[in-house]
């Protein structure tokens, strides 16, 4: 894969970018996946895939936080790491970036501690999903798989983690980004029945 069919490399992986699964992309872990970086350092990277809603309510699982998640209210499977575990990702309402439980990683995107007293959150979220486990990859392995093609990079926009349409997802994401990049969401699945 050319560097000009991907905006972003190896260097830009940061909080608040996307990893995009490229349609080589095979382990049925991440094919198709959006996944939003949460923590990149020289351990390695961690993220939640966007885009794989579940069919358990949030509710069944983490009681009243089921009823401040976005829709649909279901648990996303951010991931086949920790999978009995949840990561809740949040946009602070303005000036919440600094309320008790939430952690910025950028602009007013965060992660929220779900531990922390639902009365104590109430009016500091706009947004909230709920994830259950992550992606993580080890030291220089997401840089590899980047450099080798396997994934587009490209800034993530807040409405990307919390829409309620995760299906189509892949595509929009494509579709926004600066030249070669958009015509690759409109690639067939199958490219020889084109």
């Amino acid at each position: 894969m050319s560097s000009a069919a991907s905006p972003l490399g190896p260097a830009d992986l940061a909080p608040g970018r996307l990893l995009l699964a490229t349609p080589g992309l095979l382990d049925p872990n991440f094919a198709d996946t959006v996944v939003l970086l949460l923590d990149v350092n020289d351990d390695g990277a961690l993220g939640v895939v966007l885009n794989r809603p579940t069919a358990l309510p949030v509710s069944a699982v983490l009681g009243e936080w089921g009823d401040v998640v976005e829709e649909p209210e279901v648990l996303f499977q951010g991931g086949p790491v920790s999978t009995d575990g949840a990561l809740a990702v949040a946009l602070a309402a303005p000036g919440g970036e600094h309320a008790a439980g939430f952690q910025r990683l950028w602009g007013r995107v965060g992660l929220l501690d779900l531990d922390t007293p639902h009365e104590l959150v109430a009016g500091t979220v706009d947004r909230l999903r709920i994830f259950a486990g992550y992606a993580g990859w080890g030291a220089g392995q997401l840089e590899a798989e980047v450099a080798e093609g396997t994934w587009y990079v490209v800034p993530a926009e807040p409405d990307d983690a919390f829409g309620e349409e995760a299906g189509g997802l892949w595509r929009r994401v494509l579709r926004r980004q600066p030249g070669d990049l958009a015509f690759h969401a409109t690639r067939p699945a199958d490219p020889d029945l084109n």
